[in-house]
């Protein structure tokens, strides 16, 4: 049986994690897991040793998107973040936070808003959409919980013309936890808007953008 070589295997995943990085960049994967199945197989690589972390496709996606994306992405990303921040003001009262590629600024061409809504009545948001005929659809959103227990979340789906907003309903005292990243299991990032309005200031500055009239 041959031997393992640590420096060979650390090589590969980094092979894959960047085939994996491009494939989501590039081709819409929005599922980590998928992007490095797809990598290993394109590069004919066997998955015994394990496959890179989400965090290491993640890196490589950073630096991709660095390479890569340019000003056209820096561009898109602006749109999505005054997109979220139209959305949070109009759900203000659910105090919304903005998470996900758009809040860490990994978002592209294929990224949703992802807006995560709270309130302790579980049909409140839905009702409030209805109310102003705003059209949305429903998913459910498979999470794993800090204790590695599965918990399933309801979405309500807007097409904006600009982009797609997921609302994500947070239901109760426990939901005021902030969920587990699936990038590295850590506490998600999560902006309020605030935070978000700061961060617009700063990016319409630096790329010399005109902030839309209101």
């Amino acid at each position: 049986m041959p031997k393992s070589n640590p420096a060979r295997n650390q090589k590969l995943r980094q092979s894959i994690a960047a085939e994996a990085a491009r494939i989501i960049a590039t081709e819409g994967q929005r599922s980590y897991l998928t992007a490095k199945q797809k990598a290993a197989e394109r590069l004919g690589a066997s998955t015994r040793n394990g496959l890179p972390s989400n965090a290491e496709v993640e890196l490589e996606l950073r630096t991709w998107q660095d390479l890569f994306g340019g000003s056209e992405r820096e561009q898109r990303l602006l749109e999505l973040r005054r997109e979220a921040r139209s959305a949070m003001r109009f759900l203000e009262s659910y105090r919304p936070r903005l998470v996900g590629p758009v809040a860490e600024g990994t978002a592209d061409q294929y990224s949703r808003v992802c807006l995560q809504v709270f309130s302790e009545d579980p049909d409140a948001v839905a009702r409030e959409l209805m109310e102003h005929r705003i059209d949305f659809n429903q998913e459910r959103r498979k999470i794993r919980w800090h204790d590695g227990s599965p918990r399933e979340l309801d979405v309500l789906v807007i097409d904006r013309d600009s982009a797609q907003v997921e609302l994500m309903l947070m239901v109760g005292r426990e939901a005021l936890q902030p969920l587990p990243s699936p990038i590295d299991g850590r506490p998600q990032q999560r902006l309020s808007l605030a935070d978000l309005d700061e961060l617009l200031s700063y990016s319409e500055a630096d790329l010399k953008i005109p902030p839309p009239r209101r």
